[in-house]
C-alpha cells in the first residue's frame, strides 16, 4: 500500500476530497419543487373525449407538495385569448391513502389579466395534494396543443416556478360552433329550452349546428332526383308508347311493368334492391343503385301520365295529319308529342316532387341523403330537431314546385279558354251579316 508521507503530491488531493465531502454533509438538503400531477379539462364535445375551443369547459389542476412545503398560494397563467370564470373557482386538498377524503380550502381567487392566483387563508399543511378547478373556460377557437405557465409560494416566503405542466389538447372550431356555443349560454335559449317540447323538437342550438350537416344530404338528395328523374322521362314515354300499340305482346310487357311497380312499395322496391342484388352475387354501389331504382319507379308512373296525354288528343289530330300525307311516327314526333308534354309539364312537375320525396326512402338502406344525416344528428342528441330540419330543406323545394305547379295548370287552363273565345271571335268575323245576307 502506498504512503501518503512517502507521496507528498497525492496529500492536497485528499485533503480536498475530505473537505468536499464535510462540506456537503453540513449543507441542508434542499427542497424538491412542487410536482404538479395533473392538468386537464372537461371534454366539452357532443360525442368523444374532445375539448373544443371556444366552448365552455373546466379546468382541473393537482399538485402534491413536498414534505417540507406549506402553500400559501399558487398561480397559473392560462394562454391568451381564454375566457373564463371565478365564482366558482375551489380549491381542495385531498387526503387519504387513495386521495379519496376532500378537505375544502379556504382560498380567495383573484385574476390580473390571464393570470388566476388563489390566495390561501392558511397555509396548507406541509406535504398536501393540491386540487384546483376553474369554471367557466373557454379555450381559443383556434386550439392547439395549449401550455400553461405558473407559480407557487410557500410559507417561509419563498416563490418557486411550476415546472414541468402538461399540455392540454384543444380542438379548433368553426365560427359555426363558436357561435353555437355561444348561443347556449344566451338566456332566452336556457328559458326556451326548459320547456321539454320546445327542447326537443326546436332546439335552437341544436337547429343551427344541423343546417350544415343535413345541407349535405339535401344536395345528395337533389343529385339523386336530378340524375333519376331524366332517366325516367325516357323510359316512361317509351312505356307509354307500349300501351298505347297496338301490338298486343308490347302492351302486355307493358302493362305488366306497370302494374307491378305501381302496385308495389317504393321502400319494398329498395330493399329487393339493395340487399337482393348482393346475395346475387351483383355487387352496385349504393348511390348509383339508389339512382337506378327511382328511376325505374318513377318511370312506371310517367307512363300513365304520357298515355293519358296521348289519349287526351283529340282523334281529329290524327286524321288531319294523315290527310296531310303523314305516316305514323311523323304524326306522333310533329303532331302528338309536342302537344302532349305541354299537356302533361304540371302533372310531371307533380312527380318529380313526389320523387324527391321519395328519396327519404333510401336512408333504411345507409344512403346518405336527408334523413340519413337528420337521424344520425338525433341519434347523438336525443333531439327531433334535427328532422324538423330535414323537414324545412323539403319544403325549400316542394313549395316553390308546388307554386310553380299551380300557374302553369291556370295558364294551361287560360290559354284554352283564350283559344276557344279566340275561335269563337274568328267564326264570327267569318259569318255573313243580316244585312250582307239580304236579310
Amino acid at each position: 500500500m502506498s504512503d501518503p508521507i512517502r507521496h507528498p503530491r497525492r496529500a492536497p488531493r485528499l485533503l480536498a476530497l475530505l473537505a468536499a465531502l464535510v462540506c456537503a454533509l453540513a449543507l441542508p438538503a434542499t427542497a424538491e419543487a412542487l410536482t404538479v400531477e395533473k392538468l386537464s379539462a372537461r371534454p366539452n364535445a357532443d360525442a368523444g373525449n374532445d375539448v373544443l375551443g371556444a366552448t365552455e369547459t373546466r379546468i382541473t389542476w393537482e399538485a402534491q407538495a413536498d414534505d417540507g412545503e406549506s402553500l400559501t398560494s399558487v398561480s397559473l397563467k392560462l394562454p391568451d385569448g381564454t375566457a373564463f370564470e371565478l365564482d366558482d373557482a375551489r380549491a381542495t386538498v385531498l387526503a387519504g391513502a387513495d386521495l379519496m377524503d376532500r378537505v375544502p380550502v379556504d382560498a380567495s381567487f383573484s385574476a390580473d389579466g390571464q393570470t388566476v392566483t388563489a390566495d390561501f387563508s392558511e397555509a396548507l399543511p406541509e406535504g398536501s395534494y393540491l386540487r384546483l378547478e376553474i369554471y367557466g373556460v373557454k379555450f381559443p377557437a383556434s386550439g392547439g396543443d395549449l401550455a400553461l405557465t405558473g407559480s407557487y409560494a410557500t410559507a417561509d416566503g419563498a416563490e418557486q416556478p411550476l415546472a414541468d405542466m402538461p399540455t392540454i389538447a384543444v380542438t379548433s372550431v368553426s365560427p359555426l360552433d363558436a357561435f353555437v356555443s355561444d348561443l347556449e349560454q344566451q338566456e332566452w335559449v336556457q328559458a326556451w329550452n326548459s320547456n321539454k317540447f320546445l327542447r326537443l323538437f326546436l332546439n335552437p342550438p341544436i337547429l343551427v349546428s344541423s343546417v350544415p350537416i343535413v345541407f349535405n344530404g339535401f344536395l345528395m338528395a337533389l343529385a339523386i332526383v336530378l340524375l333519376a328523374f331524366p332517366l325516367a322521362i325516357p323510359l316512361g314515354f317509351l312505356l307509354a308508347l307500349m300501351r298505347t300499340s297496338k301490338l298486343r305482346l308490347l302492351r302486355a310487357i307493358a302493362s305488366v311493368y306497370v302494374n307491378i311497380v305501381r302496385g308495389t312499395p317504393a321502400f319494398l322496391q329498395i330493399y329487393i334492391a339493395f340487399f337482393g342484388l348482393p346475395l346475387a352475387g351483383i355487387q352496385v354501389p349504393t348511390y348509383p343503385l339508389g339512382v337506378v331504382v327511382m328511376a325505374l319507379n318513377s318511370s312506371a308512373y310517367l307512363c300513365e301520365i304520357f298515355r293519358a296525354g296521348i289519349q287526351s288528343i283529340p282523334k281529329g289530330q290524327f286524321e288531319a295529319a294523315r290527310s296531310l300525307g303523314m305516316n305514323g311516327v311523323q304524326t306522333m314526333l310533329y303532331v302528338i308529342i309536342p302537344q302532349m308534354f305541354r299537356n302533361v309539364i304540371p302533372t310531371m312537375t307533380s312527380e318529380f316532387i313526389l320523387l324527391y320525396k321519395d328519396t327519404s326512402l333510401l336512408a333504411a338502406v345507409g344512403v346518405m341523403e336527408v334523413v340519413m344525416y337528420a337521424k344520425t344528428i338525433v341519434a347523438s342528441t336525443g333531439s327531433i330537431t334535427p328532422y324538423i330540419v330535414a323537414a324545412l330543406f323539403y319544403l325549400v323545394i316542394t313549395l316553390p314546385l308546388a307554386r310553380v305547379v299551380s300557374m302553369l295548370e291556370a295558364r294551361l287552363n287560360g290559354g284554352g279558354r283564350g283559344s276557344d273565345r279566340r275561335e269563337r271571335r274568328l267564326d264570327v268575323a267569318q259569318t255573313p251579316s243580316a244585312h250582307e245576307s239580304g236579310m
